[in-house]
């Protein structure tokens, strides 16, 4: 696996929450623990945090888990693209349609094409347009 990758919000709720962990999800956890660089649009934060604070509402994490989990996250080195905002308008809302994504889902994906990198998702959907478009997966 290269040393760096993008991670869309399902795998990161998984290196937090450990009934969603896969394998996959902890090669990847233990990759960034090695060093290494994490790429994330800036939705990420926002997609992680409210999937946390839903399974607190749903009863699978407690209120002190998912405070645990926000600061165990806030200590990885993340770097954070802003410019992938400014393409929701037009490149993220036509990869969401080319490819039956959502605009979230197409921000990871257009990402992971912009900077070469491999992308980290659990979706099935996700991980067949990153294929679809010569996109390793992490």
């Amino acid at each position: 696996m290269s040393r760096n990758f993008v991670a869309d919000a399902s795998v990161s709720v998984a290196w937090v929450h450990p009934a969603q962990a896969t394998q996959q999800t902890e090669d990847l956890l233990e990759a960034v623990y090695a060093g290494a660089e994490l790429h994330v649009p800036a939705l990420w934060s926002l997609e992680v945090a409210n999937a946390l604070v839903v399974l607190v509402r749903r009863h699978k994490l407690t209120e002190a888990e998912r405070t645990q989990a926000l600061a165990a996250l806030r200590q990885f080195s993340v770097k954070v693209d802003q410019d992938g905002a400014s393409l929701a308008f037009t490149k993220l809302s036509t990869l969401a349609t080319e490819h039956g994504l959502g605009v979230y889902d197409a921000a990871y994906l257009e990402l992971a094409v912009r900077k070469k990198l491999p992308l980290a998702c659990k979706d099935g959907p996700l991980r067949a347009a990153a294929k679809r478009c010569r996109v390793k997966l992490a």
